[in-house]
């Protein structure tokens, strides 16, 4: 049978396909919240709007009903309040999840999650750890503007203390969920809104992906492209295209941007010489560019050319649709890198 959520049915193709149980990536994540919400009494849900109608894009719809407002909990709209009561819990042994539906309402929180969850466990000398977990929806939608739409894990990135994750299959969206409850620190999930209906396989157990390790999607000898979220799939619809030209791409799948999986990716360009990075945020102090330049330092010798980013040009994001047909990169974006940079 299809599986679905207690108070939601989302129409797919199928939910078990010649074997392999498929999933959407909202009800991967749903399932890994039951899951946890279910086997471990310290796991509790909050944020704003979490038991409203639309159920944060579907994903704690009837949570609310099956395990009451006490441990799923709509908060009001305080976002550093909330964050700092989320990290007092996670300190006093409890496993939070905080969802915030923009990204932009966690940079009102920053003080809370940088200046303290991200330093608790040092200041501490390793005494007190924080396992805060934070579900961040982040992307373009309907108009979101630069207050509602922003990409910010170059932001995040930055001070230590912080594992920051950007799932892109349902596979990943359910285990990385699980891994960063697990996790004795503060853990941020980036979820692309435009992933939502993405269909994916989807085990039925409780798993975990492995925080900090990529996952090579297709495998090629010709470049390197390293995506991030999104642009994970774009690459994959690049890649089809260019393999049609003889261009034979491996496409890297980085799932976790800090810590990220620099072995893969150097192994990667050490046998292409080639190096794309395709990521949903800006290239200024971006997660684009840590990855090239530490690539560029493992693999100076390896590289035939200079690394090629593709990222969010250097403007806030627009409303008009329009606008945002022109703003935001995608696999037509890929494909030109490819050939320039092959090109030489």
């Amino acid at each position: 049978m299809p599986w679905t959520t207690p108070s939601i049915k989302i129409s797919t193709p199928s939910a078990i396909t010649q074997g392999i149980r498929r999933l959407s990536y909202r009800q991967a994540i749903y399932e890994a919240q039951h899951q946890l919400l279910s086997t471990d009494k310290r796991v509790f849900l909050l944020g704003e709007g979490i038991d409203d109608a639309s159920g944060v894009f579907g994903t704690t719809l009837g949570l609310t009903d099956e395990f009451t407002s006490q441990r799923v909990v709509d908060t009001p709209i305080a976002e550093n309040g909330i964050t700092g009561i989320a990290m007092g819990a996670a300190i006093n042994g409890m496993r939070p999840i905080l969802i915030h539906m923009r990204p932009d309402f966690v940079i009102i929180s920053l003080d809370q999650l940088l200046n303290h969850a991200a330093k608790w466990f040092y200041m501490s000398g390793g005494q007190v750890s924080v396992p805060l977990t934070i579900r961040c929806v982040i992307g373009r939608g309907w108009g979101s503007a630069a207050q509602h739409s922003q990409n910010i894990q170059g932001l995040l990135t930055h001070l230590p203390g912080l594992k920051i994750l950007m799932p892109a299959t349902a596979h990943d969206a359910k285990g990385l969920l699980i891994a960063a409850v697990r996790d004795p620190n503060p853990v941020v999930i980036l979820e692309h809104r435009w992933l939502f209906d993405k269909i994916g396989h989807v085990p039925e157990d409780l798993y975990a992906t492995p925080i900090g390790r990529a996952n090579i999607c297709r495998y090629g000898s010709d470049v390197t492209i390293v995506a991030t979220s999104i642009m994970v799939h774009e690459a994959m619809l690049a890649a089809e295209t260019l393999a049609n030209e003889d261009c034979n791409v491996e496409v890297i799948d980085l799932r976790s941007v800090k810590p990220w999986d620099e072995n893969c990716v150097a192994a990667s360009v050490r046998k292409t010489g080639y190096l794309i990075v395709a990521d949903t945020g800006h290239q200024y102090g971006g997660v684009a560019a840590e990855i090239t330049a530490r690539i560029t330092e493992l693999c100076f010798s390896s590289l035939r050319a200079a690394p090629q980013r593709i990222t969010l040009p250097e403007a806030p994001v627009p409303a008009a649709s329009s606008l945002e047909e022109i703003y935001f990169p995608g696999q037509s974006d890929i494909i030109k890198a490819a050939k320039d940079i092959l090109s030489g």
